[in-house]
């Protein structure tokens, strides 16, 4: 069996209501894998911190996911050329 570990780093920043969060992946399988989201303090909202780096934080998530999906379809595609059409679709549901 063959054990491998990919890091996830979330970088925040906040500044004037604005919060800025980047995931990055890194693997030892290939170059790491980078997406950045925002949330934004509505006017009329208290300032609670912690909620601009939750929804920061979950969107950069999210699109890192949606980018290493379409990584792993590009790969698929790039190493089964005779298929035509990958084997795993992009907005396809993910298995049980």
């Amino acid at each position: 069996m063959h054990t491998r570990t990919w890091h996830v780093t979330i970088n925040l920043s906040e500044h004037d209501g604005l919060t800025r969060a980047e995931a990055v992946l890194r693997t030892d399988a290939g170059p790491e894998l980078r997406h950045e989201a925002v949330a934004r303090l509505h006017p009329g909202d208290r300032d609670v911190p912690e909620i601009g780096d939750e929804l920061a934080a979950c969107r950069a998530l999210s699109g890192l996911a949606h980018d290493l999906l379409d990584a792993a379809v590009a790969d698929v595609e790039e190493n089964d050329p005779a298929s035509g059409t990958p084997s795993i679709a992009a907005d396809s549901p993910t298995p049980a």
